[in-house]
């Protein structure tokens, strides 16, 4: 597997309009890109962005990481692979969805800015892009990303796809991205969080993100949330061990990602990806497991952590849903079910919610 390299440092041109909340935001030529992670965090492997959840991790028993650790530059090519296996349902099923709905999605929600947290490649958020632009309907694209160079490679190809887009690109945790929107000439607002990405937020940290969300909001905004459904074991232990193994390079990568940011010297060879579902819990759990007794230090933070043969640390969650009290629970959050978009097998729900 190889080892990730360094997110590259924003590049400067003609075309790209490069920000920080400490300067005015330029709009020329329609790509605007925000730093708003300090640079340490986005383009060199510093610990001055703070690190302190890993320390808090690795301190605990069992120990655990936030995923946020999957995502350098090499853990989103990783994950974009991951979509297009065989054995990953969840992505091609989502496109599916979207293929289906998109037309009626951008009818309901009209001129907006549609605001993308975990946007990576933007791949299905083009289905609905085609869709505002065949109905000639306005709408500026704010993709949120942690990696810089997915984005702004991302950004760059929107723009030249799409003449009449313009976009607004913020390289960005999602609380940092809610907490301080672009402003916005169009009538309204629609944040899409797909990809079934909320899965990923134990219940406690979901009901502060679906809390964050509505307060980024104003009533009559939009709310577009992707979920997977709870189904067979079987079905869902297969998504998560593909025969390929890009599941686990994926998962080990965060290791390298520690060694890289936190000079680190952890052997992603000790280790061993495994990947269950939890039926009481109904959520798919992805473990980074140690293959034998060893001692692993982060220079930069100075902790130094022991693993005994068989341990395993706990790198992600991804919950299952059903629709029924996901809707009760949004609504709590001040967000009305507007219509559920679905497939045939009922594998996946697109969820189309409105701020009240």
């Amino acid at each position: 597997m190889p080892v990730n390299s360094p997110a590259p440092s924003p590049a400067s041109s003609s075309n790209v309009e490069h920000s920080s909340r400490s300067t005015p935001v330029l709009q020329r030529n329609r790509l605007t890109l925000e730093y708003r992670l300090p640079a340490s965090a986005s383009n060199a492997p510093n610990a001055a962005d703070g690190g302190q959840d890993v320390v808090f991790g690795l301190t605990q028993t069992p120990k655990s990481l936030p995923p946020k650790y999957f995502y350098d530059d090499r853990g989103s090519q990783l994950f974009e692979a991951i979509t297009t296996l065989p054995e990953y349902y969840l992505t091609r099923t989502e496109t599916q969805i979207l293929l289906q709905d998109a037309d009626a999605i951008a009818c309901r929600v009209g001129a907006c800015d549609l605001v993308e947290l975990g946007s990576g490649s933007s791949t299905k958020t083009r289905i609905l892009l085609d869709a505002y632009a065949r109905q000639n309907t306005p709408l500026r694209y704010v993709p949120v990303d942690v990696s810089g160079g997915i984005l702004e490679d991302t950004a760059r190809r929107l723009i030249q796809d799409y003449g009449d887009l313009s976009v607004h690109g913020l390289v960005s945790t999602y609380e940092a991205a809610l907490a301080d929107l672009p402003a916005t000439d169009l009538p309204r607002r629609l944040i899409a969080f797909i990809g079934s990405t909320l899965g990923n937020l134990s219940p406690q940290h979901c009901e502060q993100f679906f809390q964050q969300v509505s307060q980024a909001l104003q009533p009559g905004d939009y709310f577009l949330l992707g979920v997977d459904r709870h189904k067979a074991t079987a079905r869902l232990e297969a998504a998560y061990n593909d025969s390929q193994g890009v599941t686990a390079a994926f998962n080990l990568n965060m290791l390298h990602h520690l060694n890289w940011r936190f000079q680190g010297d952890f052997d992603p060879g000790q280790f061993r990806h495994v990947a269950f579902y939890n039926e009481g819990d109904r959520q798919m759990e992805l473990y980074i497991e140690s293959l034998q007794d060893q001692t692993v230090t982060l220079k930069a933070l100075d902790l130094t952590v022991t693993f005994q043969a068989g341990e395993r640390l706990l790198s992600e969650i991804s919950r299952k849903f059903e629709i029924a009290p996901l809707t009760a629970d949004l609504l709590t959050h001040g967000f009305q079910m507007v219509e559920t978009f679905t497939d045939d097998q009922q594998d996946f729900a697109l969820c189309l919610c409105q701020r009240i």
